[in-house]
């Protein structure tokens, strides 16, 4: 089963998902409604919704437009999140094309990001499901916490191992694993499989974002459609440069180039070529295979239909993208 099958799968409800997600834009102040459908239809590769339909199919909650919303609402949550990110990191592309950050004020553009938390804390009530809204309260606390623990971490270069897990289990395997479990808790599953849902998503994020750390550095600016490097710019340690500072001399001599250029893209793009020849990226690569096998082994006490087959395609492509 490729990728696309597994897509193939929940092809109708994903389009079920886009529709309803649009339709929550669609009657807001016209400004507002025209960046956020741009967002919606940007380019996104819907994982997460993905994740959400795939996981529900193991115990259908006994109405299945709550599935959607409930999708819709995770995919909503995690477009509000790249508002926020694009102006805390300050950046003028995603995806290749321009940011609502480029194009608003700062301020401006915290309130249109504000405004689809909103949207999608609305979508998640229409599964009236306390706990799954519960779930979804808790999973926005985390998000939050993740984003200020990168925002004090930057430029602390002695920080330990798990204080970068800490930040992406935040940052974006927080949101994967609401993906997977909320739907098992929707339809009333046991619990070990509602838990073995919640792992297997956990695991599936931290693996996500280690890869995405790793091709900041191995990607061109094209393929990623901003410019490599971005989180180095900022100061932000990921596992790559964790594992290349390890080494004493090479701290020493990255730490000085940046700290000297704090802003300079030359210095910044040399790092980046340390980096990306250094045997760093196949430790952060051998991470994130970790956290993978674990998914797998999490999905094998699920019950042997073909979307678990399909969550297995998902997390293993994971490892193998390029972008």
């Amino acid at each position: 089963m490729s990728l696309e099958t597994a897509r193939s799968l929940v092809a109708d409800d994903l389009a079920a998902v886009e529709k309803k997600m649009h339709k929550a834009v669609s009657n807001v102040y016209t400004p507002l409604s025209d960046v956020l459908g741009n967002l919606i239809f940007s380019g996104g590769k819907r994982v997460r919704p993905m994740l959400t339909l795939l996981a529900g199919r193991f115990y259908p909650p006994d109405e299945h437009e709550k599935l959607i919303s409930l999708a819709a609402a995770i995919e909503a949550l995690h477009t509000s999140t790249l508002v926020h990110d694009d102006v805390i990191d300050g950046a003028l592309l995603r995806r290749g094309q321009s940011t609502l950050n480029a194009l608003w004020t700062p301020s401006s553009t915290i309130m249109a990001g504000d405004f689809f938390f909103a949207r999608a804390a609305r979508l998640v009530a229409e599964t009236h499901h306390p706990r799954v809204i519960q779930m979804f309260a808790r999973a926005l606390e985390v998000i939050v916490d993740g984003e200020l623990r990168q925002a004090f971490s930057a430029r602390d270069w002695s920080q330990p191992k798990e204080s970068y897990y800490e930040r992406i289990y935040g940052k974006t395997a927080a949101l994967f694993e609401l993906a997977t479990c909320t739907p098992a808790a929707l339809g009333n599953a046991p619990h070990d499989h509602e838990e073995a849902l919640r792992r297997f998503g956990y695991h599936l994020g931290m693996a996500f974002q280690i890869i995405d750390d790793i091709l900041d550095f191995t990607a061109d600016e094209k393929t990623l459609g901003k410019p490599a490097g971005s989180d180095l710019r900022a100061g932000i340690i990921t596992l790559p440069v964790y594992f290349y500072i390890q080494q004493p001399e090479r701290r020493r001599r990255i730490v000085d180039m940046i700290e000297s250029h704090p802003t300079g893209d030359p210095i910044v793009a040399e790092v980046v070529q340390l980096i990306r020849e250094s045997d760093a990226i196949e430790q952060a690569h051998n991470e994130a295979r970790a956290f993978v096998d674990k998914a797998l082994t999490d999905l094998e006490m699920l019950p042997d239909i073909q979307e678990r087959e399909a969550l297995a395609i998902v997390a293993r492509y994971v490892v193998e993208r390029s972008f």
